[in-house]
This record gives C-alpha cells, structure tokens and sequence, in this order.
C-alpha cells in the first residue's frame, strides 16, 4: 500500500485541478449550461470521478463558487496594511482588488451569473458571510485608525468603501465590451492598467481625507 500522504497529495491536486477546470466551464456556461462530462474530458477523468469528490453537480458549483470569493478575501489580506498610514493602506487595498479582479475573469463572470439568478446558490454557502465580514474589518480597522489621526473623515462606513472599490473594479471586467465598444476604449488594454489602478486608489483616498490628498504607495 502506497504512504497516505502521497495517496492525500494525489487526491488534493485532483481536486484542485477539477476546481480549476470547472471554474473555466461554469463561468463560461453558467450553471444551468455547464456540463459535468465536459468537465471530465477536459481533466482526463470520469463523471464517476468528479462525484466521487463532489458529491454532485451542484456541490461542485458551490465549490466554485467558494473557492472564487476566497480568493479575493485572500488576496486582500495579503496586503500588509497594518504598519501603513491610514491612506496609503487604503490605496494598497484598492490596487490590490482591482488587480486580482483583472486577473481572474472568472471571478467576476461566475458572480455576473449568480446575480442574474438571483443569488440562487450562494444562499447556500454560509461560510461566505463570515470570510467577507472579515474583509469589512480590516476596512473598520483602518478607518478608525485613521480618524483617530484625523486624517479619514467621519460619515463613511467600512461597508461603503467596500462597495465603492468592488464597484469600480467589478466594472473593469464586466462592462469591458460593451463599455469599449460604445467608448472605443478597452478597459483590460495592458497599457491603460496602471491609469485605472492609479484611479481608484486616487477616488478612495481624495474621498476619504480630510484634507483631499491622494498619497501614492
């Protein structure tokens, strides 16, 4: 019989790559259009398989579903804020979500879906809503941080912020095309990506300041 751990590292990285591979599909054809056999073929397993893991259709979206709105809760707290002035740990928290929703389009197309179904499934997954509180306060943490200074102005909640970065950087990816074609400007085009990144870190940070200044990082 084969040491357990190498058996548990096998079976972590297939889950892996089937949480991968099924992102790509469900963000492409939504839940209802996605197809648990091409998921199959395109991992070189079986159905069979994936089951195995998941349980079922719907367990593997949900898996998906969690596994995209951990990523930009991690993303964040990757961002080490804490020794920061109040602004420029707000900017780098800025910069930071608008680069990881440029770099993972799925992301945004598989909340895109969930929202036109009108949050079907991710009723269903409980754990979100602590994992999302948490980036929330580390928002609260700063904002008091800097109003203590005096440098963050009252009036504005932590949840207000939130709303306003994940806006603007929800825009970015999902109004690319028709935003492009009615503007002819490509909001993903690599030479625009510093601009809009400066942008939104200038918005948050001239809102939030009593005094209207926009340090840079």
């Amino acid at each position: 019989m084969p040491p357990q751990p190498v058996r548990r590292r096998d079976a972590e990285r297939t889950r892996a790559e089937l949480l991968e591979v099924a992102t790509q599909v469900f963000a492409d054809s939504g839940y209802t259009g996605a197809r648990v056999d091409h998921i199959a073929e395109r991992t070189a397993t079986t159905k069979r398989m994936i089951y195995y893991y998941f349980g079922s259709k719907e367990k593997l979206y949900l898996a998906v579903l969690e596994k995209a709105y951990r990523g930009i809760r991690d993303a964040e707290h990757e961002v080490q804020v804490s020794d920061l002035p109040p602004a420029v740990a707000l900017r780098r928290i800025a910069e930071r979500t608008y680069d990881h929703h440029l770099d993972h389009s799925d992301f945004i197309r598989l909340v895109s879906i969930e929202n036109i179904h009108r949050g079907e499934h991710i009723t269903r997954l409980e754990s979100l809503r602590g994992i999302n509180s948490d980036a929330v306060g580390l928002l609260d943490t700063i904002l008091a941080r800097g109003r203590a200074e005096g440098t963050v102005r009252d009036g504005v909640t932590a949840l207000d912020v939130h709303l306003v970065i994940s806006a603007y950087c929800f825009f970015q990816v999902a109004n690319r095309y028709t935003f492009g074609f009615l503007f002819d400007r490509d909001l993903l085009d690599p030479a625009l990506r510093d601009h809009h990144r400066a942008l939104i870190g200038d918005v948050v940070v001239a809102w939030l300041s009593t005094g209207g200044a926009t340090p840079s990082a």
